[in-house]
């Protein structure tokens, strides 16, 4: 550093006072500088406000235009495939309630129309097909009371569906060669799996059977249990699918002998829904049966079209997938039979519950095999048991050994 700049720097700056009279402090006007607008009109003030607010206007109705229209071409979200196309994603317009899995389409809108309900179509594309559907495609979707699909159709990913709380059918093209439905519920074309049954399938049936609108119904008649709540597994089944029962209004399940396997989420939490955001428990029973002749009903009449009927899981089941059961608090009795050889984490999570001090639900489980054969033949996740608060920590219920199934 120079001796020049040595000295700049250690130099002391003396500081500026400016002798304003009080009463020009707002007004007065330093030499160079323009003078203060302090009560003061700015030039062209009303113009170039006018030009900002106008500006404004026309950015945020050009932003609105374009948010409105990526919504409406995202309606339908689709990934290119070997074999096709497969709908990713479904965000419903507010008043989709039929939706066709067949060809790739899009929502075109009569900008004349005002009325939302009946101001756009469902435009297809016939030379693209659509062959599966993916994982989550329609979650938690609220408007869409019926799903067709498409003959072409060849995967449904079992998470398709999920928590679609309006969906009462799933009916499938009679010329698919892979799903078919039963009377509104999803099965693979041999009827070996049952692979969705809808929400609301039991508004369906309401309307179907001729009861009332309303789905809580505490005080049901014998007759609505049997014609709403309660649904036959067809004896062809080999495996309940994954979330196949899930959130489902039924009391009763009747499974045929020859059932193995019952995957994740399968049958959890059925419930009786009083509205969006609350609901009853309602699975009190589950019922094995055996039979001579093919069963493909799958509405229940009365127990005399069974050859036989037994409590609780078939004795053919091998596999219990994880939260298979969970949250059915209304279920009282559970026998494992000894051909179970795996049972996933938290199969049959908070089933018992205490109310008075009592406990209440699956209070114990009763297993066919005797404890050392259970030990070494059955792989079983974690906390499968149902726990229940006990002093200042958490205990499973019992496992009742060597026991005979109930009458």
């Amino acid at each position: 550093m120079s001796k020049k700049e040595k000295k700049i720097k250690n130099q002391v700056e003396e500081p500026v006072h400016l002798d304003i009279p009080e009463d020009e402090i707002w007004t007065y006007q330093v030499e160079g500088l323009a003078a203060p607008h302090i009560n003061k009109p700015y030039k062209n003030y009303t113009i170039k406000k006018i030009i900002f607010a106008l500006v404004i206007i026309v950015a945020v109705s050009i932003s609105c235009y374009f948010s409105v229209r990526t919504v409406q071409t995202e309606t339908f979200e689709y990934k290119d495939t070997d074999t096709g196309y497969e709908l990713s994603k479904f965000s419903n317009t507010g008043y989709i309630k039929e939706l066709t899995i067949d060809f790739l389409s899009e929502v075109e809108y009569d900008r004349s129309n005002d009325d939302a309900e009946t101001n756009f179509e469902i435009v297809k594309d016939e030379s693209k097909r659509i062959t599966s559907v993916g994982a989550y495609a329609l979650n938690c979707d609220g408007t869409v009371r019926i799903i067709n699909i498409g003959a072409g159709v060849d995967y449904v990913d079992p998470k398709a569906f999920y928590s679609c709380w309006a969906l009462q059918q799933i009916e499938v093209d009679e010329n698919n060669p892979n799903y078919c439905d039963v009377d509104g519920v999803l099965y693979n074309k041999d009827m070996t799996e049952v692979i969705c049954y809808p929400c609301n399938h039991d508004q369906y049936l309401r309307e179907k059977y001729g009861y009332e609108e309303e789905p809580y119904r505490a005080d049901a008649t014998e007759e609505y249990v049997k014609d709403i709540q309660t649904y036959v597994v067809p004896s062809t089944v080999k495996t309940i699918g994954q979330l196949c029962f899930n959130y489902a209004n039924l009391r009763a399940i009747y499974l045929p002998e020859g059932l193995e396997k019952i995957e994740t989420l399968g049958v959890f939490k059925l419930h009786e829904p009083k509205d969006q955001y609350s609901n009853t428990p309602s699975l009190e029973s589950i019922y094995t049966y055996k039979t001579e002749n093919e069963i493909s009903d799958t509405h229940f009449t009365s127990e005399e079209v069974f050859t036989e009927v037994y409590s609780s899981l078939p004795d053919t089941l091998q596999y219990i997938g994880s939260d298979a059961f969970s949250y059915n608090q209304t279920l009282t009795y559970l026998y494992i039979p000894e051909s179970v050889t795996y049972i996933g984490h938290h199969a049959f999570w908070d089933t018992v519950y205490k109310e008075d001090g009592s406990l209440l639900g699956v209070t114990q489980i009763f297993i066919e095999a005797d404890e050392d054969s259970f030990n070494k033949n059955v792989k079983t996740g974690d906390q499968w048991r149902p726990q229940y608060d006990y002093m200042l920590f958490k205990k499973s219920v019992d496992m009742v050994f060597d026991s005979e199934r109930a009458d």
